[in-house]
């Protein structure tokens, strides 16, 4: 899709790089994120209206740290370089960049210098909290720069140059901890790119709804990978609103679904006026699985199977050309073999997991969204809550909640543990103040005592997180009366299950899902 203002942001390996776009977005300003290898032709080609340059790990005068072409600060596009982003717009320009005495990693206050359309509304006779995150600092800014704010540990917390638009923060300001870092993005944005919030969810149905009338000719048809989530809904029923019955919505049953789930997606499907094909491959599922322990070998089987099912059903359709799919911006992200920065995380079903040969192209209306964005669109849609609120499921379903082989005396046991969570977590109120809340089966086995008798049984773990786009989470503080429950419910009602634990891992470094 094309945007006529959008800003770049260029990774360089930040855990908060997405939360950089994400921030953007938030102004109704569109932001895509590239590689740091990124070509300078691409660069070019993309007409950003503005460039950040994100955070990262590395040190700009390591050799083989991440570097880009000097002539990206001469195309007299407005530059900001965030942390790392800022150390090396100033060691490519001719600055010194050393190792600091004394690390900053955490909150501190700076004071701003001088007037600057950086920090417009700020004040210089106050301190501002920030968050910092560097054992580097510049010592010494390029020809042509000032300092434009510092801290008691950086002489240069902020500059830019005296008349070209590059500006360099060592803080962070897409984090919530920086007070002032809306207000600094927003200068960057429209003061210095001078855009305008054109980027809005209304505009985007409209748009997107165009283009895939302009995509499928008016004799193909679609076949929708329909899931019940809020993502692969949104995506049928855009593309139903672009070519009505030609849509073909297909619900395959992977035998690894949620208890009562396929009756619930389907009673759900048929209140929205979408005409589901259904179909149970769940024999066929778990006969590829069996056998099956390594996390990435059960996505790619289950993604590969997938296409494969959809692939034969659409050829009992006459003209099916496409596949549409509710792929989202962080499947994308994380999706993507990026070396160093952003490493790859996980493939997922409907972008990893593709098979190197397919028969239909593909559709994916909501690539370029976030999940909030998803649910704004998901409302204008009229979407009752229960789906716009769902919970995110991953494709792969409880084959990545099963660690080790997936059974169906697994999936027995996974189906009513997870139940009785979902269950506790509506009736406490706490389901929808979450991100996700879920079971997870452990592949091993622990001594218990139930009445007078000597139990050797499996573990489920408690995984209920907290977050915005899943990019990054952290552990829920539930309820000690809450928790009490769930334990007490799965150890009593769950045949097969003598203990329970609750992650309080945050992401990063653990991830969500425990596969």
């Amino acid at each position: 899709m094309e945007h006529p203002e959008k800003i770049l942001v260029i990774d360089f390996g930040s855990q908060t790089t997405q939360l950089i776009a994400r921030r953007i977005r938030e102004f109704s300003v569109y932001s895509e994120i590239k590689p740091c290898f990124v070509d300078l032709s691409e660069i070019k080609n993309f007409k950003p209206k503005g460039i950040i340059l994100s955070g990262g790990p590395a040190s700009v005068y390591d050799e083989d740290s991440p570097k880009i072409d000097p002539e990206l600060f001469e195309l007299g596009i407005p530059i900001l370089g965030i942390c790392y982003g800022a150390q090396l717009m100033s060691y490519l320009l001719g600055g010194r960049v050393e190792r600091s005495l004394k690390r900053e990693f955490g909150q501190a206050e700076i004071e701003i210098l001088v007037e600057s359309p950086l920090f417009r509304g700020l004040s210089l006779s106050k301190g501002y909290r920030v968050w910092m995150s560097h054992s580097d600092r510049v010592e010494a800014l390029p020809s042509g720069f000032i300092a434009l704010a510092k801290t008691l540990n950086s002489p240069f917390a902020a500059f830019a140059h005296e008349k070209l638009p590059l500006y360099g923060v060592q803080f962070h300001p897409e984090v919530v901890h920086t007070e002032i870092g809306a207000q600094i993005l927003k200068n960057f944005v429209f003061e210095i790119c001078g855009c305008s919030p054109s980027w809005t969810m209304p505009s985007f149905i409209d748009t997107t709804v165009e283009e895939i009338k302009r995509t499928v000719k008016e004799d193909e048809r679609v076949i929708c990978a329909l899931s019940g989530g809020i993502d692969s809904t949104v995506t049928a029923l855009l593309v139903h609103r672009a070519i009505g019955d030609r849509l073909i919505p297909v619900f395959v049953n992977n035998g690894v679904l949620r208890k009562g789930e396929a009756e619930e997606v389907l009673n759900l499907m048929q209140e929205l006026g979408l005409k589901v094909v259904y179909v149970d491959a769940s024999k066929l599922f778990l006969e590829r699985l069996k056998g099956v322990t390594d996390p990435e070998k059960k996505r790619k089987i289950i993604g590969e199977t997938f296409i494969e099912v959809f692939e034969n059903k659409a050829r009992e359709f006459e003209n099916v050309k496409y596949l549409a799919q509710g792929t989202l911006y962080p499947d994308v992200i994380e999706s993507c073999a990026f070396r160093g920065p952003s490493a790859r995380i996980k493939s997922h079903h409907n972008v990893g997991g593709l098979p190197e040969k397919m028969n239909l192209k593909l559709i994916e209306p909501l690539r370029e969204l976030f999940k909030d964005e998803v649910r704004k669109i998901a409302e204008l849609l009229g979407l009752p809550k229960k789906i716009v609120w769902r919970q995110p499921f991953p494709g792969p379903g409880l084959a990545v909640r099963i660690l080790g082989e997936v059974t169906e005396e697994k999936l027995a046991i996974l189906r009513e543990a997870d139940a009785i969570v979902t269950e506790e977590m509506l009736n406490s109120g706490w389901y929808y103040k979450v991100w996700q809340s879920f079971a997870v089966l452990l592949p091993i086995r622990t001594v218990g005592v139930m009445g007078d008798a000597r139990t050797y049984e499996y573990v489920v773990a408690l995984r209920v997180v907290e977050s915005q786009d899943a990019m990054t989470a952290d552990w829920v503080r539930l309820p000690y009366d809450l928790l009490a429950r769930i334990s007490n419910r799965i150890i009593n009602e769950v045949s097969g299950v003598n203990r329970v634990v609750y992650d309080i891992s945050s992401k990063p470094p653990a991830t969500i899902e425990w596969e």
